[in-house]
């Protein structure tokens, strides 16, 4: 039998079993054709009904209104940080985005290349410890970016801001908490996600784009970076990632067959409320963003300094990981910015993953005499 390793890592992270076993037998014999889903090509019949199904299986889980495309493409979330503006955003255009973390100031700092930037509101200046609830936002702006989830530093928009031009919308880069909430669509013009964390294993990122905002930029798109070329091909205009596509699909079955998504924030939930609340009494560990604005994805935590003396600090980290690592508890380290340890307790991370950290953390305290 296959030992259990609880993986607490950002992305790639955890899928479900059942994914995972549908996936070993389509590497053999893919739907009893006698050919692995790897060697078949995109344009069979039974690849583009899995593509149709998982596109079924988007749209019900996340109640995707008609009017929005569906894509399958490949780059990760980060071609998304240029190929969004790219389609979006007019030369003349400005576009309102927010700096509250690693991969918003990544997204902002591409999209400069294609039209005029103005960061709404930042919380860099306080090491990202809370999200900026005040944002200066552009009258004109054509939309505004967000980060819906920050995997580094652990903080979580429970509601969007709202766009202040009335014909302005959202874009959105949920790729560490896509499906594990319902989405409120009505500014969303939007979204993006790499399928890595929530969603899928890496190598394929899912778009969702309104359709009546794009054709819009003025500008000519080179054709793999076209949002209207990869519609029209329905997600094959190139050879797309067909087993990442695959696992995708048998992931969302799965989150489907557990009731979907407003089942999944339930549960969700529940894992954060118990790290968090561990957190918060184990006077060996203290958190890093502002209660408000936690993540019930990215529990980022470091040693209280008032019980780990900095000098101390690097070696004790080193034995915790250790220590969790003995327990079948991989992946905690903090992210090289912040520090400390992070556990991605995203949809697949089952609860008893969470109760085994809980535990470590007790014994780890008790064993340095930390009451």
């Amino acid at each position: 039998m296959r030992k259990t390793i609880y993986n607490f890592s950002a992305g790639p992270s955890m899928l479900p079993e059942s994914a995972l076993q549908a996936a070993s037998v389509a590497c053999i014999d893919f739907k009893n054709t006698g050919m692995s889903l790897m060697t078949m090509s995109h344009r069979t019949k039974p690849v583009m009904e899995m593509f149709a199904e998982t596109e079924s299986l988007i749209r019900d889980l996340l109640a995707v209104p008609a009017n929005f495309k569906v894509m399958f493409l490949g780059g990760g979330a980060s071609l998304q940080f240029a190929m969004a503006p790219m389609n979006l955003l007019p030369q003349d255009g400005i576009a309102d985005y927010t700096d509250t973390g690693e991969w918003g100031a990544k997204a902002a700092k591409e999209a400069k290349a294609f039209g005029k930037i103005n960061i709404a509101g930042s919380s860099k200046e306080a090491s990202y410890i809370f999200l900026p609830k005040e944002l200066k936002q552009t009258a004109d702006a054509v939309y505004l970016h967000l980060t819906s989830n920050n995997t580094v530093f652990g903080s979580q928009w429970k509601t969007l801001p709202t766009p202040v031009n009335a014909n302005g919308y959202q874009v959105v880069d949920m790729s560490s908490d896509i499906f594990s909430r319902p989405i409120d669509w009505t500014r969303i013009g939007m979204i993006y996600a790499g399928a890595q964390k929530n969603a899928g294993p890496a190598g394929v990122t899912l778009v969702i784009v309104r359709e009546d905002i794009l054709g819009k930029s003025g500008r000519t798109i080179p054709s793999m970076l076209d949002y209207a070329v990869h519609i029209k091909a329905e997600s094959m205009f190139n050879t797309p990632p067909v087993f990442p596509v695959y696992v995708m699909n048998e992931t969302l079955k799965w989150l489907k067959n557990l009731g979907g998504v407003a089942a999944m924030q339930v549960i969700n939930e529940r894992k954060a409320s118990k790290l968090y609340a561990e957190i918060d009494r184990n006077r060996m560990f203290c958190g890093t963003v502002k209660t408000e604005d936690r993540s019930i994805m990215n529990l980022v935590f470091i040693f209280d300094p008032k019980v780990v003396p900095a000098e101390a600090k690097e070696a004790k980290e080193k034995e915790f990981l250790a220590f969790c690592k003995a327990r079948s508890m991989e992946t905690l380290a903090g992210h090289r910015i912040v520090g400390g340890f992070r556990a991605s307790i995203y949809n697949a991370m089952p609860e008893a993953g969470v109760d085994a950290l809980i535990t470590a953390m007790q014994d780890f305290a008790k064993q340095n005499g930390v009451g």
